[in-house]
């Protein structure tokens, strides 16, 4: 791929509330080395980026709060291709704003827009649906989105359907969609899997800056109204002072509840490459490639561990003995200032934690 009209832009400003203790309101699991590995969600999506695109075509949006630990863990971004929100309104403004700030750098250009906290299995494969997806783009008036072939009835995803059905599902080319739905209950979520019909959004999009202005316009105009006069602001040194007024009235909302669900330029193409959305401790859990043979993942942290199973246990101290006995599918999660023992399922996990909004738990947030 050579096209200069191509760019990327990483969505790195979310709190990563579902990852708690760890991920916490000072550094959110976007900035974490959350599996060991010695690089963080969001370093491994910008060198994954870097191999399409170069330096100066990837923009990182995160929160102002955030911007120190983006340049210390992307040392090599450019200052201007660093967009900082005052606050986080979640993907839809953080679209808009990337959206605009292309527009007025460069007309004609085509972008991918992604999350930066997702497992990506086979590099290359990725990389040629990344290509593929953008040569289509830069030429169609569509809104493509990655589409995964699901494997569970999981709502805490977008399910797509496209045009075609059954037959549809099978093929490997740009389809249109036929319907989108974000985030299903879980019996609607079964029947979408039981159809053999549905893909699961991955939140990876290809777009023209110019189509995606266009349905923003249409569909969110309480958001992109906030940005009139973007033309003459953007990249001058008024930028944030004028940002910072357009959040400072802005909705919160994703573009999935949007713009994708009610646009009729949405367009899928089937991702061949393996994929997670690592967005919580089960998902964590379920990708983590070292399990003993009951099904325990141990993290870091020495351990002691008798008939247990399906355990998470995750230590920041390498050097502390953690002894569990009789625990099944739980998560035992270890920081210096907190110990989490919890069932390991998402939705338990979530009711649980709603205490951390009171104010007695402030400095533990």
């Amino acid at each position: 791929m050579d096209n200069r009209n191509y760019y990327c832009v990483i969505m790195a400003g979310g709190a990563g509330t579902r990852f708690w203790p760890v991920s916490r309101t000072a550094r959110p699991k976007q900035f974490l080395d959350m599996a060991g590995t010695g690089k963080t969600f969001l370093r491994y999506t910008y060198e994954r980026f870097s191999g399409i695109f170069p330096p100066e075509n990837i923009l990182v949006v995160t929160t102002a709060r955030y911007t120190g630990l983006v340049r210390e863990q992307i040392p090599e971004i450019p200052q201007e291709n660093l967009l900082s929100e005052p606050y986080g309104r979640d993907t839809a403004p953080c679209i808009a704003y990337a959206t605009y700030t292309l527009l007025k750098r460069d007309p004609k250009a085509t972008m991918v827009v992604s999350p930066a906290d997702h497992l990506i299995m086979d590099e290359e494969k990725f990389r040629k649906t990344i290509e593929d997806a953008l040569d289509y783009a830069s030429g169609n008036d569509v809104l493509m989105t990655l589409g995964i072939r699901p494997t569970k009835p999981d709502p805490n995803y977008g399910y797509i359907q496209a045009v075609g059905g059954k037959a549809a599902y099978e093929k490997e080319m740009p389809m249109p969609v036929k319907t989108f739905t974000e985030k299903p209950d879980p019996a609607l979520a079964k029947v979408f899997i039981d159809s053999g019909e549905f893909f699961w959004n991955a939140g990876i999009f290809a777009w023209n800056a110019a189509t995606i202005r266009n349905e923003l316009e249409k569909h969110l105009p309480e958001v992109t109204r906030l940005f009139a006069g973007w033309e003459s602001v953007l990249g001058t040194p008024m930028e944030q002072e004028f940002v910072t007024r357009a959040y400072s009235d802005c909705i919160r909302i994703s573009i999935d509840y949007g713009v994708m669900e009610k646009t009729d330029r949405a367009w899928i193409y089937p991702a061949k490459f393996g994929w997670a959305d690592i967005g919580n401790w089960e998902a964590l859990y379920s990708h983590y490639p070292d399990k003993d043979n009951k099904g325990n993942a141990f993290i870091s942290g020495e351990k002691l561990s008798d008939g247990n199973s399906r355990l998470l246990v995750y230590s920041k101290k390498k050097d502390k003995l953690i002894a569990i006995s009789g625990l099944d599918n739980f998560m035992v999660i270890d920081t210096d200032d907190v110990l989490l023992i919890c069932p390991k399922e998402d939705k338990k996990f979530k009711d649980f934690i709603a205490g951390i909004a009171m104010p007695d738990f402030e400095d533990f947030r």
